[in-house]
């Protein structure tokens, strides 16, 4: 059983003993330190919060504890029920609320669940904030009001809608040309919230058919969720068979993207936010930013329309830091995380899907030839398990001295540079495993990288 405290929230396993899994005692102490830290932030002012879920099956006693726990605290709350991280990113802001609670894992699979915080901005807390909900959770300083003195509670499924509605309205969505492309778009949506909200989307966009596969929001996930090619033959051959103009994959929170060419062929999650950001830089110069796990792709496609490319730490609160740092127009995560500040400044999948349709319905090609356009770099993804008590610095000295002639990066984890691609290795913040990650131009250059960095760690 696990139970992880980052940057990307708190998560784990659903059941086992509190402090070592996702446990009621845990959602109700770390739920009370964020109610408890808002309240301090909100001091004298009324204080509410949106909380939505995925469709996992532990979701609706986790909404439950944690919607208790928020009005036992004299804390206002808007249940969006399903909804995608997005949408509750949106609603956060669109309601004045104070911050908001996401409870799903995203890519992990079914046995997991999380609670995933905004600010009042509905962006993800900074790491400084994070540690002060942590220490709150710790020490637990926090009170519940009298009886009488709870918060209200109202269930508003309308941000749905109105989160399509965003979409539809950016200068960049064109919906003309994408409604005379006369597309067939084939779907997996993993049986989670992707399942409501994209057919909802893509209709509004114009898109003549859609085909799909695991549409129904139970939470029966038909596949591990997270949207690797290996996870993905279903659809590919679903694509085939349907003759869809190409495919789209979310991951169960649908803030990831990944794209089916019409042949079944992956277009690559990595090149998701390369194709969108060189539309987007067609008509909007500006620079990008992605993190230091993503493909070098989109540097080459950003120095190409003549702007500047900048990279942060994994993580979307560091992709957002930067990006606003740089003033980026679009950024993201090369794991299929398109964030597009014209509309948020979260991953936002139905984004991706709007904007990544314009392209293509305005390039005159085929899925496949679209992706032809773009640099072909090869990333080997390992990972390997971590063992709570080994110190992943002994680990990082043993690579640092094996790589002392190199060029390395030591923002997030260990990046080694070569002339031709790189290696990188990192605690993951999701997961007890460090990953390990090489790009090169071909398969055999990442593997051989990535196979260095494992014989060193065995060596251990």
């Amino acid at each position: 059983m696990t139970l992880i405290k980052s940057i990307s929230g708190i998560r784990g396993t659903i059941g086992g003993k509190p402090g070592e899994s996702l446990t009621p005692v845990d959602i109700i102490k770390f739920t009370a330190a964020f109610g408890a830290r808002i309240k301090i932030r909100n001091a004298g002012r009324p204080v509410s919060v949106v909380v939505g879920r995925d469709a996992r099956k532990s979701g609706p006693m986790v909404s439950s504890l944690v919607i208790t726990t928020l009005r036992s605290m004299g804390i206002n709350v808007t249940d969006l029920g399903l909804a995608t991280t997005p949408t509750v990113e949106l609603a956060v802001t669109g309601t004045g609320a104070s911050g908001g609670i996401i409870i799903t894992a995203s890519h992990n699979p079914a046995q997991w669940n999380a609670l995933k915080l905004l600010n009042e901005k509905g962006e993800f807390l900074s790491a400084a904030d994070g540690e002060e909900v942590l220490k709150m959770a710790a020490s637990e300083k926090f009170e519940f009001v009298p009886s009488g003195n709870e918060g209200s509670l109202i269930n508003d499924d309308s941000w749905n809608q109105r989160h399509i509605d965003q979409v539809l309205a950016l200068d960049v969505v064109d919906t003309d040309a994408i409604r005379k492309a006369r597309l067939t778009v084939a779907i997996d949506c993993i049986n989670s919230v992707g399942g409501i909200i994209v057919p909802q989307l893509l209709k509004a966009l114009g898109v003549e058919k859609v085909t799909g596969l695991n549409l129904i929001p139970d939470g029966n996930f038909a596949h591990n969720p997270e949207p690797l090619p290996e996870n993905l033959t279903e659809i590919s051959d679903h694509v085939k068979r349907e003759k869809a103009d190409l495919g789209f994959v979310v991951d169960p929170d649908v803030d990831r993207l990944a794209v089916i060419c019409e042949d079944g062929s992956m277009f690559g999650e990595e090149y998701t936010l390369v194709a969108v950001s060189d539309y987007i830089l067609s008509s909007t110069p500006g620079s990008t930013v992605s993190n230091v796990s993503s493909t070098r792709a989109l540097k080459d496609i950003t120095e190409k329309h003549g702007c500047s490319y900048f990279s942060s730490a994994v993580g979307e609160v560091n992709v957002v830091e930067e990006m606003k740092k740089r003033r980026s127009v679009i950024g993201g995560e090369g794991n299929g995380g398109v964030i597009y500040p014209a509309l948020h400044y979260g991953r936002d999948a139905l984004a991706g899907i709007a904007l990544f349709l314009s392209h293509l319905s305005k390039s005159r090609m085929k899925c496949s030839g679209l992706r032809r356009l773009y640099p072909d770099y090869i990333i080997a993804k390992k990972k390997l398990a971590l063992d709570p008590g080994r110190d992943f610095n002994l680990i990082l000295d043993a690579v640092r001295k094996e790589f002392s002639d190199k060029e390395i990066d030591e923002r997030d984890g260990m990046r080694i540079e070569y002339p031709f691609g790189w290696v990188q290795i990192r605690k993951s913040n999701t997961e007890p495993i460090m990953r390990i990650y090489a790009e090169g131009r071909t398969l055999q250059e990442a593997e051989d990288m990535a196979g260095k960095i494992i014989l060193i760690v065995n060596k251990l």
